[in-house]
Formats: structure tokens, C-alpha cells, sequence
């Protein structure tokens, strides 16, 4: 209850890290995501990427690469952190990125506006943050719940429609559509086209992933073409109403894009924060 209370108290906006982007780190700050970012690079955590800007390296883009054997396999994640002032005491703001201009609740812990909801950041019930605990823990906190049953997680604050297998199925079918529409398709299109809020070396990330893995993507898919056409589950909650699967089409997007990235048609310099800038 005193959890709660105090959330109903902040700022709207208190979790986002876009609004606090101009923040000045204390020294104390600065030192601690020194160390944090070192710890990553020493030993990065599979499918965990991140890359500083340079001008400021508590402004932190991450790109976080759905585990296998959930809906989110294979998805392209891009999150946004800032470390307020007095980090480590206090935990970092994170907004994800990816949610198709807000059309798309990825889970009941992250929604389509961005927020993601978890205790250690201070935007859901539960254990509190620790100043022990660090940026590269929390993206490894993000990705647990990229789980292979999302919604039927009993702490989810977004309703999970309750505990019917079937339901459950459903949002897990459209949450995979919308990981290859959304977090891959999309993303790569972006990284193509210089569209893209990543920075270069995550541009890079992405490009070498997909092609790598692109059959995979192309499998997954075609096992759940039988479900084009049909009313997505979720609609209205985790997206549009009347929204339709399409894995038809999302089979020949990606290959379409793989046949792109292959001729190396990608920009030279994307419009996000090259270089980690």
C-alpha cells in the first residue's frame, strides 16, 4: 500500500527518460556508470547489447534480443535508459522504444506507451532497488520477463484475461506477430531506410543478427501461417481492435529484407545516435 501511495504521488511522467534526458550526473554518478558499462563489456550478457552516448554516458540506448523459445524470439527490443543525478541510489529511468508508435502492449510489464513496470525501477509493487543492483541487471530483469507465457504471469498489472490456457495461446500468437512485424521487420526496414533511433554499432548489431538468423525467422513463421486472416487475440488491449494476423505477408517481408541486407543496402549513417553520440 505505502508502494502504491507513493507512485499515485510522483510526476506522470517520473519514469520516462526522455523527459529527464538533460540531467546533469553527479561525479558520484558519472563513476558508478563507469563501472557499470565496464562490467558489461568485460562479460556481456547473451543477447544484451548497449551503447553509451558519448556526450553524455548516463543517456544509454540497449538493445535487447527476445530469448528463444518465447514469443519474443528473435525481436530487436530497443530501450532507452538515463541515470538520474544521484544513481546508484536511485534506479535508472527506462522507456522501450519499440511499440510501433505506441500501438503495441509487448507484455504486461511493458506497455505501449513505453513505461516499463518493475519494482527495482520503482514503477511496480514489489522488492524495491537496491544501490548494489546495476544497468546491466536491470536489462537482464527486462529480459526474464520476455517469458514463454507473458500473460500469465500472476503480477502482471495489465490483465492476463484471466488463467485460460486458450486465451493465453491466443496473446502468445500475437505477441510472436507482432515481435516479427514490429521488433524485427520494422526494425530492420528502419535500420535500412536510415530511419532508426539506434545508434550506428546497434544498427550494425541488428544487420548481422538478422541475417544470421533469418531462416530461423522465415521457420517460425511458417508454422503459424494457418493463422492469417484470422481476428487477432488481444484486441484492444495488447492491440488494435480488428487487428488481423498477416504471417503471409511477414514471410515475404522478410525475405524481401534479408534479399536487401544481403546487396548491403543499408545506410551509411543512421539518424539515431551515431556512434553512441
Amino acid at each position: 500500500m505505502a508502494r502504491r501511495a507513493e507512485l499515485q504521488l510522483k510526476p506522470l511522467n517520473y519514469w520516462d527518460p526522455i523527459s529527464y534526458q538533460h540531467e546533469q550526473p553527479s561525479p558520484l554518478c558519472m563513476l558508478r556508470v563507469k563501472r557499470d558499462i565496464a562490467e558489461i563489456y568485460s562479460d556481456p550478457p547473451i543477447g544484451l547489447t548497449i551503447s553509451p552516448n558519448e556526450c553524455d554516458i548516463t543517456r544509454i540506448h540497449a538493445l535487447v534480443v527476445g530469448p528463444s523459445g518465447t514469443p519474443y524470439e528473435g525481436g530487436f527490443f530497443h530501450f532507452l535508459l538515463k541515470c538520474p543525478p544521484d544513481y546508484p541510489m536511485s534506479p535508472p529511468r527506462v522507456r522501450l522504444m519499440t511499440t510501433d508508435g505506441g500501438q503495441v502492449t509487448f507484455n504486461p510489464h511493458l506497455y505501449s506507451n513505453g513505461k516499463v513496470c518493475l519494482s527495482i525501477l520503482g514503477t511496480f509493487e514489489g522488492p524495491s532497488w537496491s544501490p548494489a543492483q546495476s544497468i546491466g541487471s536491470v536489462l537482464i530483469s527486462i529480459q526474464s520477463i520476455m517469458s514463454e507465457n507473458p500473460f500469465e504471469d500472476d503480477l502482471a498489472p495489465v490483465s492476463a484475461h484471466g488463467r485460460n490456457p486458450g486465451i493465453s495461446c491466443g496473446l502468445n500468437t500475437t505477441v510472436f506477430h507482432e515481435t516479427i512485424r514490429v521488433a524485427v521487420c520494422d526494425t530492420v526496414e528502419a535500420c535500412i531506410s536510415n530511419s532508426t533511433d539506434l545508434p550506428r554499432d546497434l544498427v550494425e548489431a541488428v544487420m548481422k543478427s538478422f541475417a544470421e538468423n533469418h531462416i530461423i525467422y522465415e521457420d517460425l513463421v511458417k508454422a503459424q501461417q494457418h493463422m492469417s486472416g484470422r481476428t487477432m487475440a488481444g484486441g484492444g488491449s495488447i492491440v488494435p481492435v480488428g487487428s488481423t494476423y498477416g504471417f503471409g505477408l511477414l514471410l515475404a517481408r522478410l525475405r524481401s529484407l534479408y534479399d536487401r541486407v544481403s546487396a548491403g543496402s543499408v545506410a551509411a549513417t543512421p539518424s539515431g545516435d551515431a556512434g553512441g553520440k
